[in-house]
């Protein structure tokens, strides 16, 4: 694993810096448009989740290889609240933002892994990882 950048989150302008990071990346990898779409996406999602609900925090974006396999991991980590009800925050349709709810779930469905690991008062990881076909 070769750490390859990681964003500190305070503002809107981060999001887009660390969007431009993850198509960047995506694109040296050898993604193809739609995933590099896909992968922005996502990393967006997970930036705004951070800026919206944790304040600030980070996103780290990674090149990663397992078994001849190359991919793109994104790590957002932050030191917020912490999410209660991971389940909840799963659902389609649930929002807390009144956005449209495909927050999370969205990013569950854009990339190849996802893993969450929340604790209330001490923050949120969440780490996905989408795989060159």
């Amino acid at each position: 694993m070769e750490l390859q950048s990681c964003v500190k989150i305070m503002n809107e302008w981060d999001i887009v810096a660390v969007r431009q990071l993850g198509r960047n990346v995506a694109k040296e990898l050898g993604f193809g448009t739609v995933d590099q779409a896909r992968i922005t996406t996502a990393i967006s999602e997970l930036a705004r989740n951070i800026f919206l609900y944790a304040g600030q925090g980070e996103v780290s974006i990674e090149k990663c290889y397992h078994e001849g396999k190359r991919g793109l991991k994104v790590i957002a980590k932050d030191k917020g609240p912490g999410i209660s009800d991971i389940r909840k925050v799963l659902e389609d349709g649930f929002t807390t933002s009144g956005g449209l709810g495909a927050g999370l779930p969205g990013v569950r469905r854009l990339m190849d892994e996802f893993d969450i690991q929340s604790e209330i008062d001490e923050g949120t990881e969440i780490i996905a990882v989408k795989w060159l076909r």
